[in-house]
């Protein structure tokens, strides 16, 4: 989360270029930068913490993974680079990883 969250947040315009992306809305890229950064951080307080609390961290994982998955590809759908198939299947990756973990401590 980290790695993508500080060069999103600082110089958004020149990172998603790296990636194919022509047109950049600096905001809308820290804000995505901004729930990188919480998720991130709360996952490294997070450690060490009891069931129930990894449990919901998860929970906000999968909701927001899930959600950024549907995003995109209704995105692509809409007209937007192929390469956003890369980011769609990250997050899909991250979900069903996510979806894993969670349904590990049901047992």
């Amino acid at each position: 989360d980290m790695v993508f969250a500080l060069p999103m947040f600082l110089a958004p315009v020149r990172f998603l270029r790296i990636f194919g992306w022509t047109c950049v809305d600096p905001i809308a890229t820290r804000l995505v930068a901004a729930a990188l950064f919480g998720i991130g951080i709360q996952s490294l307080l997070g450690r060490g913490e009891n069931r129930a609390t990894y449990r919901a961290m998860l929970t906000l994982k999968v909701i927001w993974s899930s959600t950024a998955t549907l995003g995109i590809v209704w995105s692509i759908v809409q007209g937007a680079a192929p390469l956003a198939w890369l980011f769609a299947g990250t997050f899909a990756a991250f979900c069903g990883l996510w979806s894993y973990y969670r349904a590990q401590l049901s047992h």
